[in-house]
This record gives C-alpha cells, structure tokens and sequence, in this order.
C-alpha cells in the first residue's frame, strides 16, 4: 500500500468523524483523517462545530453565566453575602477559548497515539473513492481509499433578508464572542441552540426576548415538560414569543431593527445584538463530486440505509449529513460503528434511544416517545411523573424546579420514553437510557435501589408512579 493509499478514509474531523478515525486506527486500520477547521492562532482546531463553535465553548459560558446568575439571585438563601459581584466578559471568553483550546490538543495527541494520519485541509470525494485532499498549507494530492467515510457535518440556516455579520447579527460563532453585555439581545429562533444563548446572556443582564415562528414551544418535547420548562423560563425573564415570522432585520447607527408579524399584526424591535438560531443543514457543499455515484435526498441531506452505507460502494456517512438527530454523541456513535463495521465487527446504533439535552437552568433531556407520539401511533400506554420539589436532595441544594415523567407500555411496562425537567438531568437521563437499551421496564427502574438523597431518586418515584405507588407524593 503507498503513501498515499489507506483502508479508510474519514472526510471531516467533527464528534463522528474523529471517533470513528480513532477507532479505525485502534483496529490497525490504515486512516487517514481530513479537517479543514483553524483556531484563531492559524493552528489545527479538529473537533468539529461542536468542540470548536457549539457543544462545548456553548457549555463553557452557560457554566459561568450560571454561576453568576446564583450568586446573584441564590446564594444568599444559603447565607452567603454577595454584594458587589461583577463580570468579567473578557476573563469569561478567554476561559471559553483555553477550553476549546485544550481539546483542540487533547484530539490531535490521540490521532498521534493511534496511529491516524491527520491532515488540516479539505477532502472531496470523486469517483472509485478518490479523495481529492487540499492542505492548508501545502499542494492538492489525490489519496485513495479502500473506504470513504463522510462526516462533514452541518452548517447554520440562513433566512431571507436577515444577513449575518457576526458583530450586530449572529449566527452560533458570533454569540460565543459578543465582547460586552448587550442591553437588548434578541433570538430568532427559541429551539437547543437560542434556549441556551438566549439563557447565557439574560443570565449576564441582557434583556433577552426569543422570537418562534412555531406555535407550539419545543415541539420534540412532550407538552406537559414543555410547560414546565416554559414556565422556569418566564420566571428568568426569558421573553418567548411563539408564532412570530420574521420578515427581515437591518443594521443602522449600531443597532439592529427587526421586524416580524406575530400572526395579528407586523411589529418592529430594536436590539444591540440579534443572533439566528433557526437549524442547521447538511454541509454538502464541495464535498461529493457528481461522479462519486453518492445521492443526496431533496432535504440536501446523504442519502443511507440504516448502516450507514451510502449507493455508492464502500461509501459510507455520518452524522450531521444523514437521517435521524443532529446530535455530537449520535455522530460519534455511527462513526465508531461505521469503523467496526469496516473492521468486519458487528457495528450498531439505536437511534431509538439517542438521548436529547438542552442545557438551559433547569435542563431539558428526553429519550423516547412522547405521549403525542405514543398516541398518534395507537400505543396503549402509563404515565409516572415526580416533582423535584418532593425530593430531600432537591430541595437542599436550593434547586428544586422542574420534575420526570415516565411513559411506559400498557401491557407489558415495556419503557417507551422519559423526559426531565430539571437540575443536572444531562447527567441521570442516561440511566434511563440504559434500562430501554435492555428493553427494561418500568418496574425494573422502580426495584432499583437509589442512593438517598439524590436528584436520581426522582426517577425512582416516577417509575413507581407508573403504577400508582410513589412513596413521596400522592397517587
């Protein structure tokens, strides 16, 4: 095999396609991983939107927005003066970037340590699984591979008549370096990524208001969780404007005028900063040559079967470009088993059980169906739900708000879904997850012993509940 040959080819260098270029090389494959991604020093930043642009340096802030939102508003509950506390923005985004930096790091040391040839540069794919590779810092070369895995990602929506500027109009890179608080900041779009930014600078003391043009708040996400969280969210002045059409947004003596109809009437607002968070799409753009025999869908999305194989021979894709959730841990995960499956191993996903999490104060995380899902597909199905408030641990921490519901199978207590509301649900969605990986039931996550006091037990009683016997509420 020469230089320039490899049994696997991983075409970006984002959550899937990383994962899956480490796991290749632990299975002795020849890899070769192709990244195009810069950090603001003109270094290779691999890791994709999400360590670079989204999942992680978006965590970063919303972990130091939050502290300072409790320290203000919490903590003298616990005792504790606080007068006198300020932010430092500029201290808050250098600690974002050393972050992000460190990762960047962290990943390319482990492209070293297994043995995966990592290069900062574009990839495209053309015919016979020839990969066009474009280095940033050197000549074009054609590599070749036994295997090609696409794993470019996704790229923000644009909507008309609002341009992106990145210093008055935002998309997702641009709200993770607004230099000072806004005094008005507005979000077109109040799904994961405008909850989250819209939460991190109303923490900091912008007047925040989210603009919907769906009716329904969080529609992926079961009604009666939705208005739990709903509800927190009004009481952290979050201003949520559901079935609101932006018709366009101008820039004029350094601040934004937006104008929308809020389905009676148009209106316009003025704001200091105006950031678009209204979904991603498929980034396909210059990477598949027409000859690569690759289909796209109409959505623009790789079209795949449930392996992953693209309808072109050992062609395979990933991630943001094919079906199913725009999820880092989904990428991950297809990409891993895309490699073991190369590797001639049994790879497999369940995209059944992908948990979901938007990482607001207090959390939103689900996995499953919703009882509108359950209902409209003719599911009999139970329902157990705990309130936080009613557990020890919750209301000791001083962060009580939010609760779990549980949905379960009629007949046989089969786990259909489960949704929290609530403080680190991140964190104990997983268990849930684990119980529906092995087709558990209700009962099994209710015979569970749960330490006490935790968060956790608040599934345990939900799980109860199920059955009408919670021990620390009312049936």
């Amino acid at each position: 095999m020469s230089d320039n040959e490899f049994d696997v080819i991983f075409i970006g260098g984002g959550p899937g396609g990383y994962a899956g270029a480490i796991r290749a090389g632990q299975l002795g494959l020849k890899t070769l991983l192709i990244d195009d991604r810069q950090g603001e020093d003109g270094k290779p930043a691999p890791g994709g939107t999400c360590l670079n642009v989204g999942c992680i340096p978006s965590k970063a802030l919303l972990d130091s927005s939050k502290h300072f939102h409790h320290i203000q508003h919490d903590y003298t509950a616990h005792g504790i003066r606080t007068e006198g506390v300020s932010m430092d923005i500029d201290k808050m985004l250098e600690r974002k970037r050393k972050v992000v930096k460190q990762l960047n790091t962290g990943l390319i040391q482990l492209f070293k340590a297994n043995k995966v040839e990592f290069v900062n540069g574009r990839g495209k794919l053309f015919s016979e699984r020839q990969v066009e590779v474009s280095p940033n810092d050197g000549d074009k070369y054609t590599a070749s591979g036994g295997h090609v895995v696409l794993a470019a990602g996704s790229v923000p929506f644009s909507i008309p008549d609002v341009e992106v500027d990145n210093e008055y109009i935002l998309d997702n890179v641009g709200a993770l370096e607004i230099p000072e608080v806004p005094g008005r900041f507005g979000v077109i779009g109040a799904g994961v990524i405008g909850l989250e930014m819209g939460s991190v600078w109303s923490r900091l003391g912008a007047e925040t208001v989210l603009f919907e043009a769906l009716e329904e708040f969080l529609p992926a996400v079961d009604r009666d969780m939705a208005k739990v969280a709903q509800r927190e969210f009004k009481k952290q002045k979050l201003d949520i404007r559901m079935g609101c059409k932006v018709n366009g947004a101008e820039v004029a003596d350094g601040k934004v005028k937006l104008s929308y109809n809020d389905g009676k009437e148009d209106h316009e607002e003025v704001f200091d900063r105006l950031l678009v968070s209204v979904g991603r799409k498929a980034a396909t753009d210059n990477l598949i040559a027409d000859d690569s025999g690759v289909e796209v869908t109409d959505r623009g999305q790789v079209e795949v079967d449930a392996r992953c194989h693209t309808s072109a021979e050992n062609i395979w894709a990933i991630g943001d470009l094919v079906r199913g959730p725009m999820l880092a841990h989904k990428a991950s995960e297809e990409g891993i088993a895309v490699a073991e499956s190369i590797a001639g191993q049994a790879g497999h996903v369940n995209l059944e059980t992908v948990p979901w999490v938007i990482y607001t104060d207090p959390e939103i995380a689900w996995v499953g169906k919703t009882e509108a899902q359950l209902k409209e597909e003719g599911v009999e199905f139970r329902t157990g739900s705990f309130p936080f408030a009613a557990t020890g641990r919750g209301l000791a921490m001083g962060n009580a708000a939010g609760q779990v519901k549980i949905l379960a199978d009629a007949e046989n207590d089969e786990l259909l879904g489960c949704q929290i509301v609530g403080s680190t649900a991140s964190e104990f969605i997983g268990e849930v997850v684990v119980a529906m990986e092995f087709n558990g039931s209700a009962e099994d996550l209710a015979r569970i012993i749960h330490a006490h006091p935790t968060l956790s037990e608040a599934v345990h009683e939900a799980a109860l509940a199920v059955d009408k016997r919670a021990i620390h509420k009312a049936n």
